[in-house]
This record gives structure tokens, C-alpha cells and sequence, in this order.
């Protein structure tokens, strides 16, 4: 079974502690939702993933095609390599060019750049209001369609796993709906495997198999569909560190 696995991870900055034996797991073709309020360590862990933050303990290993990989001490290009892109908190687009040309951007890695051409094609075909607006500049774009093209950004890179962090971060209820959605068909669309970060839980387990709630720098509680449905009370408590 193909796999990301974060193993008893602690990380932190200097002194402080951030993250304590965080444990979970990410499957081939799945879509999971990390919760919890800000300042638990959602983005810190995100970041460990990514190489950005380096572990303190733990391990991050990545179980694809019958290899076993430890990324828990490669530098991110390395990690990109491998298949893994984020989608960052609040979006980070270079806003002064056109969006086609942050896509190019984004696809011109080297390790890459020969599938610029089939990559970009699947960006527009996957978001056709890209495609649409491929000359208009990123800045003058809606918060909700500049985080389309956030996530097409990072499809650039022929990625396996996708990591998007805080995607519902300066936008509407309803424009966040429109965004989720879009998460859900590109992963139906590709099988593509997400695991997203979220404080805004509602809208974020109605795409989701599995969910992790991270509270005061720890795995409080995996929450799993039931009948098709999620405990919002048991999340809820969850979430502010009450349940056990």
C-alpha cells in the first residue's frame, strides 16, 4: 500500500516546543482532513512534511512503489522530487504576473520542466476558469480564484501527495465552498492523495474519509466517516482539547 506515515514526530523552534509524538497516517487516494485551532502546530507539521522545519524526534517516511523512504532529513527540493507540493497558507503567488505565467513558473523546476507542456494542460483542463483567465494578472484575481490557482500551482510539479494548508484562510463562507469542492474533484477527477490542514471543520469533513484533530501539539483523536457521517459534537471538543 502506497503511503505517507508521520511517526512519534516532535519539532519545534529553538526551545520551544511545537509538536509532541505526532502519529498519522495518509493513504494512496485519500483525502484527509488535519483540524485544530490556530496555534496547535498544523502548519509546523505541514512544514516538518515538507522538510521546511526540521524534526526534533520521529520519522516521516514515504512508502511508494515498493521503496521505503525516510524524508524526515531531506531538504524540500528533495522531498519535491519525490511527489510531494504544498499548497501554502495564504497562497503566495508572485501577483505582478499573469497566472499562466506563475504556472510556468512553478513548472519550470528542472527535475520537471520536460512535462511543462502536459502539466499545464492538465492544469487548465482540471480548472477551466484558468484557462479562461491564463493572461489575466494574479493580483486582480478573487481570493477564491486566486486559491484555484494556488492549487493548480502546485500540480506543476507531476506531484503524488498534495499538502494544502489553510485553504479556507480570507474567503467567504460560500467562495470556501466553491474551493472545497473544486479539492474534491481534482481528487476524484485524479486520485489524487490530499491531506489538508483546516480550523474551519464543517465544510473541510464533508470531503474527507479521515480526520486527525491536532490540539496543543498533539494527535487528540482520529475520526473516521460513520455511516457516512462525522461526530461534529466529539470534533468540536476535540478541537479545544477536551476529549479524550
Amino acid at each position: 500500500m502506497n503511503r505517507l506515515i508521520i511517526d512519534n514526530l516532535s519539532a519545534g523552534y529553538g526551545a520551544v516546543a511545537v509538536l509532541r509524538n505526532v502519529s498519522l497516517e495518509l493513504n494512496e487516494s485519500e483525502m484527509v482532513a488535519l483540524l485544530g485551532m490556530n496555534g496547535n502546530g498544523k502548519s509546523t507539521l505541514l512544514n516538518c512534511v515538507l522538510g521546511f522545519v526540521q524534526a526534533s524526534a520521529g520519522r516521516i517516511l514515504l512508502e511508494w512503489d515498493g521503496r521505503t523512504i525516510d524524508l524526515t532529513r531531506l531538504r524540500p527540493h528533495e522531498i519535491v522530487r519525490l511527489g510531494l507540493s504544498i499548497v501554502p497558507e495564504g497562497r503566495r503567488l508572485v501577483p505582478n504576473i499573469s497566472v499562466e505565467d506563475n504556472l510556468k513558473l512553478a513548472g519550470s523546476n528542472p527535475l520537471v520542466s520536460a512535462r511543462m507542456k502536459d502539466n499545464l494542460a492538465y492544469c487548465f483542463e482540471t480548472f477551466p476558469l484558468l484557462l479562461e483567465r491564463r493572461k489575466q494578472i494574479a493580483s486582480t484575481m478573487s481570493g477564491g480564484q486566486q486559491q484555484l490557482l494556488a492549487i493548480a500551482r502546485s500540480l506543476m510539479t507531476s506531484p503524488k501527495i498534495i499538502i494544502i494548508d489553510e485553504p479556507s484562510v480570507g474567503l467567504a463562507p460560500i467562495v470556501v465552498r466553491d474551493v472545497l469542492n473544486a479539492i474534491m474533484q481534482l481528487r476524484e477527477k485524479s486520485n489524487m492523495t490530499i491531506l489538508m490542514a483546516e480550523q474551519s471543520f464543517l465544510q473541510a469533513i464533508d470531503i474527507s474519509s479521515r480526520a486527525y484533530v491536532l490540539a496543543h501539539g498533539s494527535i487528540h483523536q482520529e475520526f473516521k466517516r460513520s455511516q457516512g457521517e462525522f461526530a461534529h459534537a466529539e470534533i468540536r471538543r476535540a478541537m479545544l482539547g477536551t476529549a479524550h
